[in-house]
């Protein structure tokens, strides 16, 4: 890995709706630059960043792939994200940690549910953007509409810096609009070499009225731009990139890219916009943390110098090995030192530090800041960790991910696999945090949660070829949650004696009150000083924490929760660790039931699109399924309908659209929230519970 400077970095990630192409052209990227061969195709199966069979055979991507390739004299870093909703965690997570990113759409499909929902995960973490408007070949395919839709419906300052030559079928390359040249790509070396010629006369025109859009856009918001702009200046290429640059990195402005990755044209362009226009690790502001002994803030800059700060956003377990993705935000990471993980107060070692190319790894001795890599050695870490130099800790901003809304049973074929099987389920959790597992304590069963139905599909299928391990699986059911109707207080004593004059002593106290701004359970320190032993407190969460596993009304886990421990007592000699977890499940348990428990329904937003002619069953089968509809949207001759319905009523919808459509409709699901199950179905489904 040679040496290069850290403003010639970018760490970038391919964004976008299922089937825009964000594989394709991410393959399109490692080709042109060199760093692979042949052209990888996802039809055929040859990709490098899609390189797990299952992503193979289905042609979809479901774990995020780092690679590393060269452009210009630049490293880029780049992540290939997943496109389906049901592995939105890996879109999640690299966005975390990204500098960049490019959001390739569809030229037909344009702005799609999935593209909405990945753009919102870039804004929160407030990651600069590129757009790419893909596949112009196709029919029905237009620039302009879909640099339309970015801005209405993503509400992007979106501004083309390329313009298409040709449409459809005729579509043969684009006019950098900057530099005012026609670009188009040879067809002898699969798009390889770039042909710059002049600006088609019969398209002059339409390109100097797109480059003055441009140019009026970026003036508008450019202060040393404004005054120049209004008294007629004309303005260099020099200085039109700078701005463009400026503001694609303030996040004002998103510059747009046409093309067609499958027929090799545009890609180049593209690279050199993610060259020119996003930024590098000294271009972002210094990563932010705190002090994990002090609660101080704490702020890192991007130098080998300063204090080591590195983030774990990924974890790849197989049968042979463990793989923890970091990216660097500070200091050196070196192979064979230890590091200081401050969630877990611990040192753990790094054995080794690999450069990741899809599924290959490339050995380096050390990285530094801008950088990611992987690392062997550490057992402890789990996604959203910090490392750190221990003399100097520091705790960076962790990741928050969806609840699963789907469980099913899971056991294995034959007892002997008892242990296999949890040993595999607790591997599998760790390295996806939208992945859980439990044990029913009334059934005995193990219970598995996820994102979706396909989602599920996969870790079974996983399990089978990665580990070798069968296992018998129930119907996927819904993940139901609880919540509280209003306040409740609580307070509860555990007192054991162990032997004469020996005994266990824990006292809480504490308040509950419903927390809809926050999923999950909070739980916060309000009791006064003295009231138990300090350093109890991990104690008496812990307690509250697994009883609000079993909720208080059907044994679901409570979400929307705020609990304040108000106080307690200790006893001279007898305050013991595990009583007071033992107090706090009882305090909290009585605080439940005086709030009144309810019972939530995972409410998903639903996506279909359908031909006009299908439309009425659709809507007829939609509303039978408790949907509430709230738009329907024309598209040429189908039509989008948009709405929330529960994930209970969506079980093998996929199916039966495709037989109400004959084929030819389309559907997605994301999770919106939770909502109370209306009193006649938690009837049907709990009783009188």
């Amino acid at each position: 890995m040679p040496p290069i400077a850290l403003e010639k970095i970018r760490n970038l990630g391919i964004i976008a709706h299922i089937d825009a192409g964000k594989t394709t052209t991410s393959e399109r990227i490692l080709f042109y630059t060199g760093r692979e061969h042949k052209l990888g195709n996802v039809d055929e199966g040859t990709t490098t960043t899609d390189w797990y069979f299952e992503e193979r055979e289905r042609g979809i991507s479901i774990f995020s792939a780092a690679t590393t390739c060269y452009w210009k004299g630049h490293r880029i870093n780049l992540i290939d994200t997943p496109g389906h909703v049901d592995f939105t965690a890996e879109v999640e997570r690299s966005l975390r940690v990204l500098d960049g990113a490019v959001g390739v759409f569809c030229g037909v499909g344009g702005v799609e549910p999935q593209s909405e929902t990945v753009w919102r995960q870039a804004d929160r973490y407030k990651v600069p953007r590129l757009a790419f408007v893909n596949k112009l070949d196709r029919v029905g395919s237009d620039f302009a509409k879909v640099v339309k839709q970015i801005r209405e419906k993503l509400r992007a300052n979106a501004v083309p810096v390329t313009w298409p030559i040709g449409s459809e079928a005729e579509f043969k390359g684009v006019i950098d609009l900057v530099e005012r040249k026609a670009l188009t790509f040879s067809e002898e070396d699969d798009g390889a070499t770039v042909i710059v010629g002049e600006v088609p006369a019969d398209l002059r025109d339409e390109a100097e009225v797109a480059r003055a859009e441009m140019v009026e856009a970026v003036a508008n918001i450019t202060p040393w731009m404004e005054e120049g702009f209004l008294s007629g200046r004309t303005f260099t290429n020099d200085e039109i990139r700078k701005a463009l640059r400026e503001n694609t990195i303030a996040r004002k402005i998103v510059p747009v890219f046409g093309g067609t990755s499958l027929r090799n044209k545009g890609v180049q362009p593209l690279l050199d916009g993610v060259i020119h226009y996003l930024p590098s690790p000294l271009d972002m502001p210094p990563v932010q943390g705190t002090n994990p002994e002090t609660g101080k803030p704490v702020t890192r800059r991007p130098s080998p110098e300063d204090a080591l700060s590195a983030l774990v956003f990924k974890i790849f377990t197989d049968e042979f090995s463990e793989l923890v993705y970091v990216r660097i935000y500070s200091g050196t990471l070196k192979s064979g030192e230890v590091v200081w993980n401050p969630r877990l107060g611990k040192r753990e070692r790094v054995t080794r530090l690999n450069l990741m190319h899809g599924q290959a790894r490339e050995a380096v001795e050390s990285a530094g800041p801008g950088e990611i890599v992987t690392v062997v050695g550490l057992k402890l870490a789990r996604t959203g960790d910090t490392l750190s130099d221990q003399k100097h800790p520091v705790a960076l901003e962790a990741m928050t991910f969806p609840e699963p809304v789907v469980s099913m049973a899971i056991e294995p074929k034959n007892s002997a696999d008892k242990d296999k099987l949890a040993d595999t389920l607790h591997k599998m959790e760790r390295d996806d945090p939208t992945f859980h597992t439990k044990v029913d304590e009334e059934t005995g069963q193990t219970i598995v949660s996820g994102m979706g139905e396909l989602h599920l599909d996969i870790i079974k299928n996983r399990m089978k070829h990665m580990y070798k391990l069968d296992a018998n699986v129930g119907e996927p059911r819904v993940a139901y949650r609880e919540t509280i109707s209003g306040p409740g207080d609580g307070e509860a004593e555990f007192v054991r004696k162990v032997a004469e004059g020996k005994g266990q002593y824990g006292h809480v106290k504490l308040h509950i009150e419903p927390d809809p701004a926050k999923a999950g359970v909070q739980v916060v320190n309000a009791a006064p000083d003295g009231s138990f032993p300090k350093g109890f407190w991990p104690a008496i969460e812990d307690g509250i924490r697994s009883e609000a596993l079993t909720g208080s009304v059907a044994g679901y886990p409570m979400v929307y929760v705020k609990v304040e421990v108000t106080g307690g007592s200790t006893h001279p000699t007898d305050s013991f660790e595990g009583a007071y977890v033992a107090a706090a499940g009882m305090a909290f348990r009585k605080a439940a039931v005086k709030a009144g428990g309810v019972v939530l329904e995972p409410i998903m937003k639903f996506d279909v699109v359908a031909p006009v002619d299908n439309v009425g069953d659709v809507l007829d089968d939609l509303n039978r399924r408790r949907a509430e509809i709230q738009n329907v949207e024309q598209e040429d001759d189908r039509r989008k309908i948009t709405g929330l319905t529960p994930i209970a009523e969506m079980f093998g919808y996929a199916n039966a659209l495709r037989s109400q459509t004959q084929g030819r409709g389309t559907s997605s699901l994301e999770p919106h929230d939770y909502r109370p199950v209306p009193e006649h179905v938690a009837k049907e489904l709990f009783g009188n519970t």
